[in-house]
């Protein structure tokens, strides 16, 4: 059986639970229309104020919080998703940090240049969430956990059941998941960020529990935050954080 070199320089046999293997069966997206996934001016208003996003908004002691308590319920070297990685800090930098192995992907190429710059002990990769699954282009394997912190808000809401499923699928059993999201009613909805439009989506926290349960997940436990970010351009939100335990 062939061999898959690790970050430490060592080989193990790949075999079919290995993480670095991509993940076999069927798409979680089986049944979205992949033709409708539009991104554009998604990653372009990312890749325009990369450099200030970090003080733009300080202060995410809920992101902090949140990442915290994967580190806390991780064994060591475990390997860990960081969705919509951004700049890198502070999830990947503390999960990294902890001894962890992060992959980190974002759509922004800024961004992942930042991260790389910002934390060079993990791996990162410019990429949409819809092709590192089963079937998609650019599967990553399975991870013990995963962190998506206000990364599946850019998705329309028809998107984001599929994506959850599709973070199960990654996920190893009792796998951890991170997840937050900013509590609104909206769906694909454009707008202002830091002189750009993006489009946004979310729920109220009672439909969110009910999505995130349903996509195979039960919740641990639950946090949420008054968050105001530091630029005027960007008005102040709810912010939720779910602690959630993959189902088998």
């Amino acid at each position: 059986m062939s061999g898959v070199a690790r970050q430490d320089g060592r080989t193990e046999s790949a075999g079919p639970e290995d993480p670095d293997v991509p993940v076999a069966g069927a798409s979680a997206y089986d049944g979205y229309d992949r033709s409708a996934i539009d991104r554009s001016g998604q990653a372009e208003a990312f890749d325009a104020i990369a450099g200030r996003y970090t003080e733009a908004f300080p202060h995410r002691e809920g992101q902090q919080a949140a990442t915290d308590w994967l580190t806390d319920n991780l064994p060591a070297g475990s390997r860990v998703l960081d969705v919509g990685c951004g700049t890198g800090l502070p999830t990947a930098g503390r999960l990294a940090g902890a001894g962890h192995r992060v992959v980190g992907v974002d759509l922004s190429a800024a961004m992942v240049a930042l991260a790389r710059e910002n934390v060079p002990g993990a791996e990162f990769h410019q990429l949409d969430l819809a092709d590192i699954g089963p079937g998609g282009a650019a599967p990553l394997g399975r991870f013990d956990a995963v962190a998506a912190f206000f990364s599946l808000l850019m998705l329309p809401r028809a998107e984001i059941p599929p994506a959850l499923r599709m973070l199960h699928q990654l996920m190893r059993p009792e796998g951890l998941l991170a997840l937050s999201m900013v509590e609104a009613d909206v769906d694909d909805t454009v707008i202002p960020f830091l002189g750009n439009s993006i489009r946004v989506s979310g729920y109220l926290r009672d439909e969110l529990r009910q999505v995130v349960r349903e996509a195979g997940f039960e919740i641990a436990g639950e946090n949420s935050y008054a968050y105001a970010p530091a630029s005027t351009e960007v008005p102040p939100e709810i912010q939720l954080f779910l602690h959630c335990r993959r189902r088998a």
